[in-house]
C-alpha cells in the first residue's frame, strides 16, 4: 500500500501590515494655474468599471496623493477649482505597486466655458512614474495575449530579464518572496518548490484568476524585504459593473508530444492530460458590491517508468539488466505474506489538481473599500521512491522499482483573506 504524505495549510485571517505586500496602486498629482500651485482644488477619481469614487483636495503646494486604488482601469479623473474651468482626464490605467503621476494646469473660467476633456494615450502615462528600482510589471493584456505552455505564472516571469524559470539573478527560487493579494505565499517548509502546491506540480491559483503580476529584483522601497532573489507580487481579478466570464479546455496525449530518447532507443511514453475551467464576475449591487469566481481542474496521467525488465526478445537502451523472472518471483513471494508490490513496468502515475477562488468587493463608502477572498487548492501527485534515498533505487538500466514502492504527495490549501482599503480626504 502506498505511503501518503499530506501537507495541509490553513491560512487564517491575518491583519499584519509588516508582513503584507502591496495590492493596490497610487495616483499622485500637481494642480496649478499660470501663476503656480493651487491649494484646495477638488480631485475626484472614478474607477469606471465599478463606479468606485475616491476624492481628495490638493495641499498648499498644489499636490495630492491617493494610495490604495484598484489596479487597472480605466480611471476618470475630474479636477475642479472655483473660478477655473474643470478638467477631466480619461483612460488612466494604474499598475500594481506603482505610482502614476499627473500634472494639470487649470485655465481661469470666462463666462460659461465648457469642461476640458483630455483623452490620455500611451496606456495612461501622462507624466513620469515614481521609480522604485528594477521592476517588471505584467498586466492583464500580457497575461491574455502572450503564449503559455504550462498555464502558470512562471511562463510570464521570463519578461523579467534576469529570470530563468522561478530563479532570478541566478538565485535559487527558495530565496524569492511570493505573495498573492498581499499575503505571503511561500512554501513554509522549503521542500522541492517555492510556492504552495509545487510539490504536487500544481499552481496555487489559476492563471485565469490573476489580474496583474509585479516582479521586483532590487527595489529601493524598504517595505519590500525578505528575499535575495526577487519579490513576486500578484493580485487577482475582481468583478465589475459588467458581467464577464471565460470557459476554457485543453487536451493532449503522447501523440502531441515529442519522443523521449534513451541512448539509441526512441519511445513515446503514455500521456494523457485534460485541463479545463471557468471564471465569471459581475455586479451583485451596481456600483456597490461585486463578485468574481474561478475554478480549474487539471488531470494528468504519465508513464511511471521508461524502463522494462530484461526478458528474451527484448532489446533497446530502455531494457534494464534486472531479470523479469526475478521481479516476478519477488512479487509472488511478498504477495504470499500479504504485501502487494504492484507492477514494475508499464504502470501509470496520476497528477491531479483542483483549484478555485471566490472574491467579493464592497464599496462600503466612497473612500472605503473592503474585499473578502477565499482560495482553495486540492492537489496530489504520484511519484516513484526517491532514486537516491537510502541507496540507489532507480528506476533505470540497473535498478527497477515496484509501483507500490512509490508514494503520493498531497497539497491542500484553504486560504481566507479580508482586506480593507481606506483613504482620507485631507489631501
Amino acid at each position: 500500500m502506498k505511503r501518503k504524505f499530506s501537507l495541509l495549510m490553513v491560512l487564517l485571517l491575518t491583519i499584519s501590515a509588516g508582513w503584507s505586500q502591496v495590492t493596490t496602486s497610487t495616483l499622485k498629482g500637481l494642480v496649478k494655474d499660470s501663476q503656480g500651485p493651487l491649494m484646495g482644488a477638488e480631485v475626484l477619481i472614478v474607477h469606471e468599471p465599478t463606479g468606485t469614487k475616491t476624492g481628495t483636495i490638493t495641499q498648499e503646494n498644489g499636490r495630492f496623493i491617493m494610495p490604495n486604488l484598484r489596479v487597472g482601469g480605466p480611471y476618470k479623473i475630474i479636477i475642479k477649482y472655483v473660478g477655473y474651468q474643470p478638467v477631466e482626464l480619461n483612460n488612466i490605467y494604474l499598475k500594481l505597486g506603482e505610482a502614476e503621476k499627473i500634472e494639470v494646469t487649470l485655465q481661469e473660467s470666462k463666462d460659461a466655458l465648457k469642461e476640458v476633456v483630455i483623452n490620455v494615450q500611451n496606456n495612461g502615462q501622462i507624466a513620469a512614474k515614481d521609480k522604485n528600482g528594477p521592476v517588471t510589471s505584467i498586466g492583464h493584456k500580457e497575461l491574455e495575449t502572450l503564449p503559455t505552455i504550462s498555464r502558470s505564472a512562471k511562463d510570464f516571469y521570463r519578461l523579467e530579464p534576469s529570470a530563468s524559470g522561478n530563479s532570478f539573478g541566478g538565485r535559487n527560487d527558495q530565496y524569492n518572496n511570493f505573495s498573492l493579494n498581499g499575503t505571503i505565499f511561500n512554501n513554509p517548509f522549503g521542500l522541492d518548490a517555492a510556492t504552495p502546491g509545487g510539490q504536487s506540480n500544481a499552481q496555487p491559483i489559476s492563471l485565469d484568476a490573476i489580474d496583474q503580476i509585479q516582479v521586483s529584483t532590487a527595489p529601493y522601497d524598504v517595505t519590500q524585504s525578505g528575499f535575495t532573489g526577487a519579490a513576486v507580487n500578484a493580485v487577482t481579478k475582481s468583478g465589475t459593473n459588467r458581467y464577464h466570464g471565460t470557459v476554457f479546455g485543453y487536451y493532449r496525449n503522447q501523440d502531441m508530444t515529442g519522443a523521449v530518447n534513451l541512448g539509441n532507443t526512441s519511445l513515446k511514453p503514455d500521456l494523457k492530460q485534460l485541463q479545463g475551467g471557468f471564471s465569471i464576475g459581475g455586479p451583485i449591487i451596481k456600483n456597490k458590491l461585486f463578485f468574481f469566481a474561478n475554478a480549474e481542474v487539471d488531470d494528468r496521467t504519465d508513464l511511471g517508468s521508461y524502463y522494462i525488465a530484461k526478458a528474451p526478445g527484448r532489446t533497446g537502451d530502455n531494457v534494464s539488466r534486472v531479470e523479469k523472472s526475478d521481479l516476478d518471483e519477488v512479487s509472488a513471494l511478498l504477495k504470499s505474506v500479504g504485501y502487494e508490490t504492484g507492477p514494475y513496468e508499464g504502470y501509470l502515475h496520476d497528477t491531479y489538481s483542483q483549484k478555485g477562488i471566490i472574491k467579493l468587493d464592497w464599496n462600503a463608502l466612497d473612500n472605503l473599500r473592503v474585499s473578502f477572498i477565499y482560495n482553495r487548492l486540492n492537489a496530489y501527485r504520484d511519484l516513484n521512491a526517491h532514486p537516491e534515498a537510502i541507496m540507489h533505487r532507480g528506476p533505470d538500466k540497473t535498478v527497477m522499482q515496484f509501483y507500490n514502492s512509490g508514494y503520493r504527495i498531497n497539497n491542500n490549501i484553504d486560504s481566507y483573506l479580508a482586506e480593507i482599503n481606506w483613504n482620507s480626504t485631507d489631501g
